[in-house]
């Protein structure tokens, strides 16, 4: 099944981080795709420095709660040291979309019930699928006076 990810970081090499996520995805799914690199502000949390986003599209066979524990490996194999709600961090990992499934546990909600309020998402994932992402969100979407400075393709990962 297809499933979409959203992996952002905003601490140390931040390429570096999300170039080291994708190449374990691309393990599960050789043929992952993955958006732009987006720069963008932090959303909630304490002061922090700038964030570098991507959406990928996975296909993969396993189920919601794995896929799950594959993002918390990655955040884990990052250094990810959460401290603070929404602080900084070396690596995060959503699992914002799942094929065919709708989830509400404690643990995971898919799709990712904020997604649709984040240009931080939105924009990467409208890359990969259009028809996932509200038509006309740029103007809608919290903070939409001030998205096109707030969210800011800056280029692609280079895997070489």
């Amino acid at each position: 099944m297809k499933a979409y990810l959203g992996l952002g970081s905003n601490l140390g090499d931040r390429m570096a981080y999300l170039r080291r996520a994708t190449g374990a995805l691309r393990k599960v799914d050789p043929n992952l795709l993955t958006s732009s690199v987006y720069e963008t502000a932090p959303v909630g949390g304490p002061a922090q420095g700038p964030y570098l986003n991507v959406v990928v599209r996975i296909e993969t066979d396993l189920p919601p709660g794995e896929l799950l524990a594959l993002a918390h490996r990655l955040e884990a194999d990052a250094g990810r040291v959460q401290t603070v709600r929404n602080g900084p961090r070396t690596l995060d990992v959503d699992v914002l979309w799942i094929e065919g499934v709708q989830l509400d546990d404690p643990d995971l909600t898919v799709p990712h019930p904020r997604m649709t309020e984040r240009g931080f998402v939105l924009a990467p994932l409208e890359e990969l699928d259009p028809g996932l992402v509200p038509p006309g969100w740029r103007a809608t979407v919290p903070g939409a006076a001030t998205l096109a400075t707030d969210v800011r393709r800056i280029g692609t990962i280079d895997h070489s």
